[in-house]
């Protein structure tokens, strides 16, 4: 295989566009899986692809076979199409003197102690229902199982299930009142 995109490669810095058909075949599928790995979407990886095969016909002519495998010159490629995408989509610097209003975007001091207290009063009231009935609340409502996850993780049936969590709910509520 190495041999044959060796002699692929000359070809196309010959201007054989068969052999640069050929190439694209046999190695698209692997330049795709490395500009998918750095890029994680498959547009811009088709992109940094076809931007890839572009710079390998242009610079086919000065491919040396001995110096490399092909295989490793046009992943290298490749992988420069897909850094090169994955700059140009990052959002430009400012100049911070330029930047009026550095406010944090995350919850004010305030808002964050009051949210630490209502998670202690939820904790406090989730340690007051039975433990499998607690565990299933967080499940349900922390974790994202669906009731028919938790009814099995139980070993419970589907509507017990339900019937524990709306009790353990109401509990909930009830303990949370002022």
């Amino acid at each position: 295989m190495a041999e044959e995109l060796d002699a692929l490669l000359v070809r196309c810095g010959l201007g054989d566009r068969a052999a640069f058909g050929a190439l694209y075949d046999q190695v698209a599928p692997k330049l795709f899986g490395v500009a998918y790995r750095i890029l994680g979407n498959r547009g811009d990886a088709e992109d940094a692809v076809q931007e890839a095969f572009v710079r390998a016909w242009q610079a086919a002519s000065r491919y040396q076979i001995g110096r490399g495998s092909a295989a490793g010159w046009l992943v290298a490629i490749a992988r420069n199409s897909a850094i090169d995408r994955l700059r140009a989509r990052r959002a430009p610097t400012r100049d911070i003197d330029a930047m009026h209003d550095l406010r944090d975007p995350g919850p004010s001091p305030e808002a964050a102690t009051l949210a630490a207290d209502d998670r202690r009063r939820i904790d406090l009231c989730l340690d007051r229902l039975p433990p499998d009935r607690a565990s299933a609340v967080r499940g349900a409502y922390v974790e994202g199982y669906s009731y028919d996850d938790l009814a099995r993780r139980f070993d419970v049936p589907l509507n017990t299930m339900r019937t524990w969590l709306r009790r353990s709910l109401i509990a909930l509520r009830e303990c949370l009142e002022p």
